[in-house]
């Protein structure tokens, strides 16, 4: 690829960053302003500033558009996890490997705040966003049965994944609640360690 093309290839994909980034929005805005039915994806499309038929290039549904890209989140931090040194334990290799992706979170909080609260206006989104979660599961605990030399039947790596799951929806339950004044990388470090530690009574720290 010469110079040129790599540069026509690179605004290409910029332009389409900007454009799902502008469905994104326009959905998100939308609903949580009229509520899930109200709004069609015509009207997502206008706001937007594209045609309806550009939408479907992007997203299968509205309800897509909504929920993120769950499946892509997951290969991010699977990648990311891939790099961590083995000698690092599986808890704490999973930590760093969220990192990134609790960053980007951070530096585009008002969206992903506007996110977690139209989810949370709108229950219709929830099976959409377990069945994301099943298949996220199930490729962290492969990723994990392979990082610590067990069998895909043995128990660890399912809890592992099940437990810093867990982890993962307290921080990010709290940081909505705080309509992000809490920092999200504090309360994930947090929800992790106390998980590291056992869970230790509050009472007995105090």
């Amino acid at each position: 690829m010469t110079i040129v093309e790599d540069a026509t290839a690179g605004r290409r994909d910029r332009k389409k960053r900007q454009t799902r980034d502008a469905l994104v929005s326009a959905a998100l805005r939308l609903v949580a302003e009229r509520g899930l039915d109200q709004v069609t994806v015509e009207e997502i499309s206008e706001a937007a500033d594209v045609s309806a038929r550009t939408f479907f290039n992007y997203f299968s549904s509205k309800d897509e558009a909504l929920v993120g890209d769950q499946a892509g989140d997951s290969e991010r931090v699977l990648a990311v996890l891939a790099t961590v040194p083995p000698e690092v334990p599986a808890l704490e290799a999973f930590r760093l490997a969220l990192t990134p992706m609790l960053e980007e979170m951070q530096a585009d909080s008002a969206l992903w705040l506007l996110r977690l609260k139209v989810v949370a206006q709108n229950p219709s989104l929830l099976p959409r966003l377990v069945a994301g979660s099943v298949e996220t599961e199930r490729m962290t605990t492969e990723a994990l049965a392979a990082r610590t030399g067990v069998g895909p039947d043995h128990g660890y790596p399912a809890l592992v994944t099940a437990v810093t799951g867990a982890a993962f929806r307290v921080a990010i339950i709290r940081w909505s609640a705080s309509g992000g004044s809490l920092p999200l990388t504090e309360l994930v470090d947090e929800a992790f360690a106390a998980v590291a530690a056992g869970l230790p009574d509050p009472r007995s720290a105090a």
